[in-house]
């Protein structure tokens, strides 16, 4: 049977997977108490918040874009 080819491969799925994972764990990062009119929250200039979540969530976007990108090097029949 001949193999249907398909845009992405196994590989690119995993990496998409991946970067999804990372970009879900950002934005948990990023989640925390909020303020009220009776009640200021300082938490909510922490640096986990303000940074860390940001960046990570970066780096999510990033991983979803190099996977969609990702070419897997070809295999070649012609060896004997």
């Amino acid at each position: 049977m001949d193999k249907k080819k398909f845009a992405f491969t196994k590989t690119n799925y995993i990496l998409t997977a991946v970067g999804m994972a990372i970009i879900i764990i950002g934005l948990l990062l990023m989640t925390g108490p909020n303020c009220t009119n009776e009640f200021f929250e300082p938490d909510i200039f922490s640096v986990r918040r303000i940074k860390v979540a940001p960046i990570v969530t970066l780096i999510g976007f990033i991983m979803v874009i190099v996977a969609i990108a990702y070419k897997p090097k070809k295999e070649t029949e012609d060896k004997e």
